[in-house]
C-alpha cells in the first residue's frame, strides 16, 4: 500500500505556463524538470476545500484613448488587439469598465447632458461614444466566448449640476441629486438600445479629487453614501434593479473610513453592493490589513479593483527589459507629500502587477481591472497630458502594435481564473514568492506564482496526494494548471 501511495504521488498531471524576464511571453513549457535535489524544493501545497471568495472577474478599461486608437490603425491590427484581449486564444477578459461623460483619457471635455438647468435630462445623449467606445465594446462582445461585465463610473456630473460650475473639482448640488441619479438610469437604457448591458456603477471616480487635474468631483463618505441610499440607490432599483453598486473607487489607505460610511448598519448598507478600490497608493504595498477589513465589514459584498496603471511615464516602445527592471516612478515620485514618499520608490512594472494581483486575491478581493486597453507611443490621447502605460501600445503613424510585458502578466490571471472560481488557502515554504490559487467552475485549478528573485526556483507542487515538480526561472511568473479528473 505504501508502494503504490509513493507511486500515485508522482502522477500530477499538470501544464505550465511562464512569462519571464529571460523572454517567455505566456509560453506553454514542454520541459519543467529539475535536478533532483530535495533539500532545495520549495513546497506549495494546495487546500481547495478551504474555499474562499468567488471570482467575479479580471479585465480592462474601454476609454475613448483606446478606442479612438482602435479606429486609426489597420482592420487587421485592430482585429488583433480585440481578440488578444477577448478571444479564446488571448487573455478572456471577464470583467470591464468604461467611463461615463469625459474623463483624462478622452479626446476631450464632454458630458451626455450638456444643457444646463434640463433636470429632467430630456437632452441626454450618448452620441459621443458612438463612433469610439460602443464600436469596440461591440467588436469585444462578438469575440467575447464567455461574454464580459462592464462597470461603468462617472469622472464628474456636467459643470451646471457642480457647485463650482466646473469640470474639475466641486460638489454636486443637493437640488441635483435626484436628476444625477436619472443620469445613470438613462445610461443604462441607452446602452441597452446599442445592444450592450451595464453589469454595474461606481458613484464616482476618485471621490477625494485629484487637486486641479482632469475630471473629478467631490464626496466624502457620508455624502456618497447619503445620495446612494436616498437617491440613486432608490432609481436603480427601481428602474434596473440587478445593476450592482460599488461605493468608494479610490486608494485603498482611505479604505477603512469609506466602507464604515457604507457599511454603517442595515439602512445605509442595503443599495451597496460592494466597494471599488485602486492602487495608486503605493508601488509596491498592497494593503492587506485594509483589504480584510473592508471583507470583514461587508463578507458578502464585492471588492474590487477598479482601476491600475503605471502611470505618469511615457510608455518604452518594444523595449521588454524596462518593464521587468526597477526604472519606473509613480505620480507620488514627484508629488506625494514627504511623509508619504517611502510609499513611492522606484520599481518594475512587471512585478508591481504580479505582486498587487496575486495580494488582493489573497486577501478576498474578487475583480481587477486593469486601465486603459491600449495607449500611443507617446502615453495617450490625453486631453490633460496625463500620459500613462498600457498592456498594449501602439503607433498609428506605422501601424505597428507592441504587446508589452504587462498584457503576458494580466493573462496569467484573466486567462486562467475564470468568473465563478473560488480562490482556497495555500501553504507555501518560501517567503521569496508569491503563490494563490483558485478551483474553476469546470474543476481545473490554476495556481499562480510569481517569483521576483533573480534566483532560479525549484517548486514542488502538492495537492490530493499527488505531486509534481517545477522548475521556475528567477524573474517569472507561472500559470499551473491542474486539469479536471
Amino acid at each position: 500500500m505504501i508502494a503504490s501511495c509513493e507511486i500515485k504521488q508522482e502522477l500530477l498531471i499538470v501544464d505550465v505556463y511562464e512569462t519571464s524576464a529571460s523572454g517567455n511571453n505566456l509560453k506553454k513549457l514542454t520541459d519543467f524538470s529539475i535536478e533532483e535535489n530535495q533539500d532545495s524544493l520549495i513546497n506549495i501545497t494546495l487546500f481547495p476545500s478551504k474555499k474562499r471568495q468567488k471570482i467575479t472577474g479580471f479585465g480592462g478599461s474601454f476609454t475613448e484613448a483606446s478606442a479612438y486608437l482602435l479606429n486609426n490603425i489597420s482592420k487587421k491590427n485592430r482585429d488583433s488587439i480585440i481578440e488578444a484581449y477577448f478571444g479564446e486564444t488571448g487573455a478572456k477578459y471577464s470583467l470591464t469598465r468604461t467611463h461615463m461623460n469625459s474623463c483624462d483619457f478622452s479626446l476631450g471635455q464632454y458630458s451626455y447632458a450638456p444643457v444646463a438647468g434640463d433636470k429632467n435630462l430630456e437632452s441626454f445623449t450618448i452620441d459621443e461614444d458612438k463612433n469610439d467606445i460602443i464600436p469596440m465594446i461591440k467588436d469585444a462582445i462578438k469575440v467575447s466566448k464567455d461574454g464580459f461585465k462592464i462597470l461603468a463610473s462617472p469622472w464628474t456630473a456636467s459643470p451646471w449640476m457642480k457647485d463650482n460650475n466646473a469640470w474639475v473639482g466641486g460638489k454636486l448640488l443637493p437640488e441635483y441629486y435626484d436628476t444625477w441619479a436619472l443620469f445613470f438610469s438613462k445610461y443604462v437604457t441607452e446602452y441597452k438600445k446599442e445592444g450592450i448591458d451595464i453589469w454595474g456603477f461606481t458613484i464616482e471616480n476618485e471621490p477625494l479629487g485629484n487637486g486641479n487635474n482632469w475630471e473629478s468631483m467631490h464626496f466624502t463618505p457620508d455624502e456618497m453614501t447619503h445620495f446612494v441610499q436616498y437617491h440613486l440607490g432608490p432609481k436603480l432599483r427601481n428602474d434596473y434593479p440587478e445593476i450592482k453598486i460599488l461605493g468608494y473607487d479610490q486608494n485603498r489607505e482611505h479604505l477603512k473610513e469609506w466602507v464604515d460610511s457604507q457599511f454603517k448598519n442595515e439602512n445605509t448598507s442595503k443599495y451597496f453592493d460592494g466597494t471599488a478600490i485602486h492602487w495608486y497608493a503605493s508601488t509596491f504595498h498592497y494593503f492587506p490589513e485594509e483589504l480584510q477589513y473592508a471583507h470583514q465589514k461587508a463578507p458578502n459584498k464585492y471588492l474590487i479593483q477598479s482601476e491600475a496603471c503605471v502611470d505618469a511615464e511615457v510608455p518604452k516602445w518594444k523595449n521588454d527589459a524596462w518593464y521587468w527592471n526597477k526604472e519606473a516612478t509613480d505620480w507620488g515620485w514627484d508629488w506625494a507629500p514627504e511623509k508619504d514618499k517611502h510609499m513611492h520608490p522606484k520599481y518594475a512594472p512587471v512585478h508591481r502587477y504580479a505582486r498587487d494581483i496575486i495580494g488582493c486575491l489573497n486577501n478576498w478581493v474578487d475583480g481587477w481591472i486593469d486601465w486603459n486597453m491600449v495607449l500611443d507611443t507617446q502615453g495617450g490621447p490625453n486631453w490633460f497630458k496625463n500620459w500613462c502605460v498600457a498592456p498594449v501600445i501602439v503607433d498609428p503613424a506605422t501601424d505597428e502594435v507592441y504587446f508589452t510585458p504587462i498584457y503576458y502578466i494580466l493573462s496569467h490571471f484573466s486567462k486562467f481564473i475564470r468568473p465563478e472560481a473560488s480562490i482556497f488557502e495555500v501553504e507555501n515554504s518560501d517567503k521569496e514568492i508569491m503563490v494563490t490559487a483558485a478551483e474553476n467552475p469546470d474543476g481545473t485549478i490554476a495556481v499562480v506564482v510569481f517569483n521576483e528573485t533573480q534566483q532560479s526556483k525549484n517548486i514542488q507542487l502538492l495537492f490530493d496526494n499527488q505531486k509534481v515538480k517545477i522548475r521556475m526561472k528567477g524573474q517569472s511568473i507561472q500559470t499551473i494548471v491542474i486539469p479536471n479528473k
